[in-house]
């Protein structure tokens, strides 16, 4: 069990300043069950248009996990209405979110029962109530959890849910706190012949992680290792682009549907080393002092265009590459996702320094610093 720390009362017993830090002590992911490659989903849909082939060909993505529209008498797939779509989402988040959470408890080597605040995450469907309040019911979670939803901010939200829960972990030292990002991005598509749709529907794919945090002193039954602590967070909101990427209306599909702006790569590029130098900054940084980068893997020509302008490596991004060949963009779980292969390679060493940094609708950058 996680306990609460006791009141401090001398100067001698305070913590630390890292004791005041929220720590990642464990990530986990799960995906919807079918995968797809590009080829696949082409001909699947019998896509022939030679501009909309090139650009799921090209688009660094081997595999997708999908959730594909029913198949009717004719073995066509049958399109889902604005209704179904939302009752997708609700069971691919649920489904997902729990096999995360479950996941990423058990690398926190901790149980259900120590969990005392669950944010989660979703941009691809509107719940309410909310994904927590389903998961506390589904999962069996104490009812007295404290919770938060963080719906519609798209792919930059796992960082604006990690400053929420870090600032609760702070302000609750002892006591577990989960971030949940579940983005069945299956349940937001519209298929029809434009190279507007084209653009989201080679991109994005199923896929949910979490991740566990604690700040103060944990008790020894949490056995897992001590991961990096959490420093700060900068952001940036370009205001010029914040109808770059967006939900709108369809009228004729009668359901919503995403937009992206094809410059979008080259203005979240040119905003990065900004906001990248002045979280840096506060900590008297510089970007060579930092070791690992978990970049949003927000798509090919994103990736390059963040990758040139911050004078990064093909090595330091090699998740981030690596999580949209193998699985698309997975929305707000993408870094979460690039986080946990890191661990897996097991070459962090204590005092090492990364950056997170997602990129979404606003348009958004978000960045935070954590040190190991």
């Amino acid at each position: 069990m996680i306990r609460t720390a006791n009141v401090l009362t001398t100067p001698a017993e305070r913590p630390s300043p890292a004791q005041d830090r929220a720590q990642m002590i464990g990530v986990g992911t799960a995906v919807s069950p079918d995968s797809y490659s590009q080829q696949e989903v082409l001909d699947t849909f019998a896509i022939d248009d030679a501009r909309i082939r090139s650009l799921f060909l090209n688009s660094a993505i081997q595999r997708r996990h999908l959730t594909l529209p029913p198949i009717d008498a004719d073995g066509k797939r049958v399109m889902e209405s604005q209704g179904e779509l939302l009752d997708k989402h609700k069971a691919q988040a649920v489904d997902m979110g729990g096999r995360a959470l479950t996941a990423c408890l058990k690398d926190a080597g901790a149980e259900l029962s120590d969990l005392r605040h669950l944010c989660c995450v979703t941009s691809t469907g509107f719940l309410t109530p909310g994904l927590s309040a389903l998961l506390i019911r589904e999962l069996g979670i104490d009812r007295g959890c404290s919770r938060s939803d963080i719906v519609g901010m798209g792919c930059n939200a796992g960082l604006n849910a990690l400053n929420v829960a870090a600032g609760w972990s702070v302000a609750h030292p002892g006591e577990l706190a989960v971030v949940l990002c579940a983005e069945a991005c299956s349940a937001a598509y519209v298929f029809d012949s434009t190279m507007r749709t084209a653009v989201v529907n080679s991109l994005f794919g199923d896929g949910a992680a979490a991740l566990a945090l604690v700040a103060g002193p944990r008790e020894d039954a949490l056995s897992a290792p001590r991961g990096p602590r959490i420093l700060s967070f900068e952001s940036t909101l370009i205001t010029d682009a914040l109808d770059a990427m967006r939900y709108d209306w369809d009228d004729a599909a009668g359901k919503f549907s995403f937009f992206l702006d094809p410059d979008i790569p080259y203005v979240v590029g040119a905003h990065a080393e900004e906001v990248v130098d002045r979280l840096l900054g506060k900590s008297g940084l510089r970007r060579s002092d930092v070791r690992h980068w978990l970049v949003h893997s927000g798509g090919k020509k994103v990736i390059d265009a963040v990758t040139v302008n911050l004078g990064l490596t093909r090595h330091d991004v090699r998740h981030t590459t690596g999580v949209l060949r193998d699985y698309g963009n997975v929305s707000s779980a993408s870094f979460l996702f690039s986080y946990e292969r890191l661990l897996e390679e097991l070459v962090t060493k204590t005092g090492d320094y990364g950056v997170l940094m997602t990129m979404g609708p606003g348009s958004t950058i978000e960045t935070a610093l954590i040190q190991w």
